[in-house]
């Protein structure tokens, strides 16, 4: 466990629920001298009233209280105490009143007089109960996701910097800012960088800041306070505090409000947060990774983020390469989806024909894996019991973009190489990679055509496997 992870745990929030003066201050002290941030109240009522307006990890409840009984409390505590843990106390124990606690949902039962060391065993053994819980949690949700992000998937010399980007960065502290086309799998490698650290085993929690409005998102970031505005019925912890111990994922981080860069900035800084409507600073652990498919350093220069945040984020940038400049990947990337959907779907996985191949190969993808994704999945759907996938690719498979070659040559600085190769892939397109109808187009000879496209298979951006017509 390291440093940060240490401290999260060394820190939970504890209610005591006790009515004698005595017990109740010795409990105060022993809890706060180990590090606890301790509540302490008398009655039941009472307690009912601070479990109403606060989120706690762990309640020390008397079950003869004045008033409302400890077990009435037990069965009345509020339903956004989910991952608070009971331990009752009693000086009057029965197996009858031990066995109706746990019914209800205590987590343990000690009798009163107790030793100190046997309390603090069992609050420890609760918050590992509570971790336990909801690391299981966890994997169950990671193991039933469909969607892109199950697994990362490329051979190429791209794909490989890009893992040992991942590799180097995950066990270490820094913050980390993905940058990438849409598309590109950005949170498949925030997911990867979390399941390289050492924080594999505490919360991944993700959020698309560009999917809810400004107040929404901070209520969703930092949490909030019973009615601190219309509609919070109840108090809520935020993200920052989800993640605890693990990792916190903003994507599309270039579309928060200058108010919220703000907060963010305030958090980074002081590793504290203060819910909506809230005056206490609690500190979060967390290890931060944002996204963009955005130019943030160009932002700041028209002023439309903050520069200071702009460094907090940007301590280790990684880039995630488009499928266009990877394209050796496509039918690994294809196979992978192709395997995976039909399985998915409860049938056998067609083939991919060497011509459907190796028009995929020469397709830019704007869409990038995404899109590739959806392709394949469609397909697999589409033509369920056939032998094979006939061409049948995406509307935009079939033509180039509506910008002009030489346009997109500009704004993409594709150099002479790159322009040849496009120019002679749309030529082998629109004669359905007839060879000899392209060479003469080209104004070239087919054997001249035939080394030229040697090459490009060599290198990776055409199928070794493409048939093409005499």
């Amino acid at each position: 466990m390291n440093e940060e992870t240490a401290q999260a745990n060394v820190n939970p929030r504890v209610l005591v629920v006790e009515d004698e003066e005595i017990v109740r201050d010795v409990l105060l002290k022993v809890l706060t001298d180990e590090g606890y941030r301790v509540d302490a109240v008398e009655t039941g009522e009472e307690g009912l009233k601070a479990l109403d307006g606060q989120l706690y990890d762990l309640v020390l409840l008397d079950l003869n209280l004045p008033g409302m009984h400890g077990l009435n409390v037990l069965s009345a505590a509020p339903a956004t105490q989910t991952d608070a843990q009971f331990i009752v106390m009693t000086a009057f124990g029965t197996v009858d009143t031990a066995v109706e606690a746990m019914r209800l949902g205590a987590y343990d039962y000690i009798n009163k007089p107790f030793r100190t060391e046997e309390l603090l065993l069992t609050l420890k053994r609760a918050r590992e109960e509570a971790d336990l819980r909801r690391e299981v949690a966890q994997l169950r949700r990671r193991a039933s996701e469909k969607g892109p992000g199950s697994k990362m998937v490329g051979r190429s010399a791209p794909m490989q910097r890009l893992f040992d980007l991942m590799e180097r960065v995950a066990p270490t502290r820094a913050t980390v800012l993905i940058t990438g086309e849409t598309g590109t799998g950005k949170e498949l490698v925030a997911r990867g960088i979390h399941d390289l650290s050492d924080r594999a085993r505490r919360p991944f929690v993700a959020i698309n800041c560009s999917a809810l409005p400004e107040t929404l998102l901070e209520s969703e970031l930092f949490g909030h306070m019973k009615g601190s505005f219309t509609g919070a019925i109840q108090s809520k912890r935020g993200l920052f505090e989800e993640a605890g111990g693990g990792t916190l994922f903003l994507d599309e981080v270039s579309t928060v409000s200058s108010a919220i860069q703000v907060k963010l900035l305030r958090v980074l800084q002081e590793r504290k947060v203060k819910r909506v409507g809230g005056r206490e600073q609690i500190p979060v652990d967390f290890r931060l990774v944002a996204a963009t498919n955005r130019d943030l350093a160009e932002l700041v220069e028209q002023d439309q983020f903050r520069e200071d945040l702009f460094y907090r984020l940007n301590v280790f940038p990684i880039d995630v390469p488009d499928l266009r400049s990877r394209r050796e990947d496509i039918p690994v990337l294809a196979n992978y989806f192709r395997l995976r959907f039909a399985e998915e779907n409860g049938v056998e996985p067609p083939d991919i024909p060497p011509e459907t191949l190796s028009r995929m190969m020469a397709y830019d993808w704007p869409g990038n894996v995404r899109e590739l994704e959806n392709f394949i999945e469609r397909a697999v759907i589409m033509h369920a019991g056939a032998k094979s996938i006939p061409f049948d690719p995406p509307q935009a498979l079939g033509r180039r973009p509506e910008r002009d070659m030489l346009t997109r040559a500009r704004s993409e600085r594709w150099d002479l190489e790159r322009l040849e190769r496009e120019y002679i892939l749309e030529c082998l397109e629109e004669t359905h990679w007839h060879q000899g109808e392209a060479a003469e187009i080209l104004g070239i000879n087919r054997r001249t055509l035939y080394r030229k496209l040697k090459k490009y298979r060599e290198d990776g951006l055409l199928a070794d496997h493409q048939i093409l017509k005499d």
